[in-house]
């Protein structure tokens, strides 16, 4: 990507945000900045000036005439703080109220018309490459996701995403899906919680982007790693590496020996991460399943020495 990339993809948005303008496109007499501060205003409980100027990164000056015009045409109202009465609380009037949610109907309509055009095939390609923007040039990105314990319902999901994700890159059929199943389902009901674990890989909005489970193997003094998966639009954000450092270092802190796993060929940026971390190839072999002819490899860590 270069620097030309970047500027003719603004060019292009910047547009397409114009045909979305509220003032020349939703019969509002509000311009696109003013509606931002409307919208703010409505879904905010309490804000002052200093607050909008934050969020919104206006200039003072310009933001000042804003709430003016608006207290003229009777849209807000402003009152001291009550935690610092240096500060004015800036509030909407039941008419400012109106005002926004007619705007936001009038912008669902207009974005819900722009989504219209978008082939429902090609919808969820566009929900994934602008969560990806968001994640990667967004405040949180690499610093903002978290690795935590699972919560009711996420081992759900492990289920749930592994088949939706392996089915739409690689093509693989419902047995993946019930070997995961039976995975997961195996680790609820019967687990030790000292030497067996699974992590869950959490962005900055709370929602779930990764995941990764230990297990304890059928050899002595060995674990498996197992599941491993990173949402598309986490990828690049180094997820995958802290998700199998967390096993690593788990497993080799409760004593195992060494930490196998089971893959596939055609998984390449798994296996560059199981490289990176010092796994060595040890055994593949050709097999049919998940619909698919697949060349299945078995790799081995060392935890006590380098994994030579």
């Amino acid at each position: 990507m270069t620097v030309q990339d970047i500027r003719a993809f603004n060019r292009f948005y910047t547009n397409l945000i114009g045909a979305l303008d509220y003032g020349r496109h939703l019969y509002a007499p509000y311009t696109l900045t003013e509606s931002r501060v409307l919208y703010e205003l409505a879904h905010s409980s309490r804000a002052d000036a200093a607050d909008l100027r934050t969020e919104l990164s206006l200039d003072a000056g310009y933001l000042s005439r804003i709430l003016n015009k608006f207290e003229q045409d009777g849209l807000i109202e402003r009152a001291p703080s009550e935690k610092d009465p240096r500060r004015r609380r800036v509030s909407l009037t039941p008419r400012g109220r109106e005002a926004a949610e007619l705007l936001d109907e009038r912008a669902r309509e207009s974005v819900g018309s722009l989504l219209g055009s978008v082939a429902p095939g090609d919808r969820p390609r566009l929900t994934e490459a602008m969560r990806t923007i968001q994640v990667i040039l967004g405040p949180d990105g690499r610093e903002g996701v978290t690795l935590r314990a699972p919560r009711p319902g996420d081992l759900g999901w492990i289920v749930q995403r592994n088949a939706a994700l392996y089915a739409a890159e690689y093509g693989w059929n419902s047995d993946y899906e019930g070997l995961v199943a039976r995975i997961v389902a195996d680790f609820a009901e019967d687990h030790d919680p000292h030497l067996e674990r699974v992590w869950i890989a959490e962005d900055g909005s709370g929602r779930p982007v990764g995941c990764v489970m230990c297990v304890r193997d059928e050899a002595p003094a060995t674990a498996r790693l197992r599941l491993l998966l990173v949402e598309p639009e986490a990828r690049g954000l180094g997820v995958g590496d802290r998700l199998v450092q967390a096993v690593v270092d788990f497993a080799r802190g409760v004593g195992y020996r060494d930490l196998v796993l089971w893959t596939n060929d055609v998984l390449t940026a798994a296996r560059r991460i199981y490289q990176r971390h010092g796994f060595v190839l040890v055994a593949e072999k050709p097999h049919r399943s998940f619909g698919r002819d697949l060349n299945g490899q078995d790799w081995r860590l060392d935890l006590r020495g380098t994994g030579e």
